[in-house]
């Protein structure tokens, strides 16, 4: 059998199974609580089924939701048929298939804890609100948007501070350019525009203070990246506008600051023992041990992710 056919076999061979080991948990069969959908073979799609993917497709249309259904449902039932055949194939008793079933049945259930948990994070009030808009000038008074020339480098630490040096003494961004070339650095340049709610909140207070054709220097692996203002333009935003924003984005970092509490909270009341190659040479206390999920466990839910509330309140946009 072809590799890539044999890949994909493999792959509709675990979502189903993973599906129904899940549906295995519930009251009863979907296709008997819900309208069928279509029959392939011996096997019922439900409209339950084709209503569970529209529901990850956000930001359908009105006019664009009937056409959505059918191919949705034409989808699954080509899903059907090639699971069908792998069942035949006995491809899903593969070992590793069965492992990447577990796998994926582990972190279904892990994620729908961690949501559950975030789910009893208090909802901001007007007060909360009002006081992370006060408190946050550069984002909503004071907002601007910027358009920025980034140049980023790849350097060693001397080189890096010489060009750090440079920066303020340089006429012109040609002289920056000569530098790099005399010194063969690596370097690339991209322009962009960005408001202020887009970018990492470390950035914010350090580019308002720059004017117009001023740079600033940003230390990152390996190199830097040099930020010149190339445009600048005053975009305040009011409260009410700002306010439902705030308000994900104050409940998001309630549920993350949830998940993690219990998290450390679990692990502290665990007994956990590392053996072999991975038991560490000092004891590890789990009451100190980082929130963090180890590797091929599930972590938060990316509205939880304490990653994209760095990146600022971007549903201002």
């Amino acid at each position: 059998m072809h590799l890539r056919t044999l890949a994909y076999l493999r792959l509709v061979a675990v979502a189903a199974a993973a599906v129904a080991l899940l549906q295995g948990c519930g009251n009863g069969s979907a296709a008997n609580a819900t309208q069928v959908a279509a029959k392939v073979n011996k096997e019922e799609i439900s409209v339950h089924q084709i209503n569970y993917v529209l529901q990850r497709q956000p930001g359908l249309r009105a006019d664009q939701v009937d056409s959505a259904r059918r191919d949705v449902l034409e989808r699954l039932i080509d899903q059907e048929l090639a699971v069908q055949r792998a069942i035949e194939s006995k491809i899903d008793r593969d070992p590793q298939v069965r492992q990447e079933i577990e796998a994926s049945r582990r972190d279904v259930i892990a994620r729908a804890y961690l949501n559950y948990v975030g789910e009893r994070a208090q909802r901001p009030s007007d007060a909360d609100v009002k006081a992370y808009y006060d408190g946050n000038p550069l984002l909503f008074k004071e907002r601007r948007v910027y358009t920025l020339r980034e140049l980023a480098v790849e350097a060693n630490e001397a080189r890096l501070s010489e060009l750090q040096a440079l920066l303020p003494k340089a006429k012109s961004f040609q002289e920056i350019i000569d530098y790099l070339k005399v010194h063969r650095i690596a370097g690339r340049i991209n322009q962009n525009t960005t408001a202020a709610e887009s970018l990492p909140l470390t950035l914010l207070e350090p580019l308002a203070k720059l004017s117009v054709g001023q740079s600033l220097f940003v230390p990152a692996p390996g190199g830097a990246r040099i930020l010149t203002v190339l445009q600048l333009q005053s975009a305040p935003v009011g409260e009410d506008q700002a306010r439902p924003a705030i308000e994900q984005f104050l409940l998001n970092d309630r549920r993350r600051k949830l998940v993690e509490q219990d998290l450390k909270t679990i692990r502290s009341g665990a007994r956990i023992e590392y053996v072999g190659h991975f038991e560490p040479a000092a004891p590890v206390s789990n009451a100190n041990a980082p929130a963090a999920s180890a590797p091929g466990e599930p972590a938060p839910a990316a509205a939880n992710d304490k990653g994209a509330l760095d990146k600022g309140l971007a549903g201002l946009r």
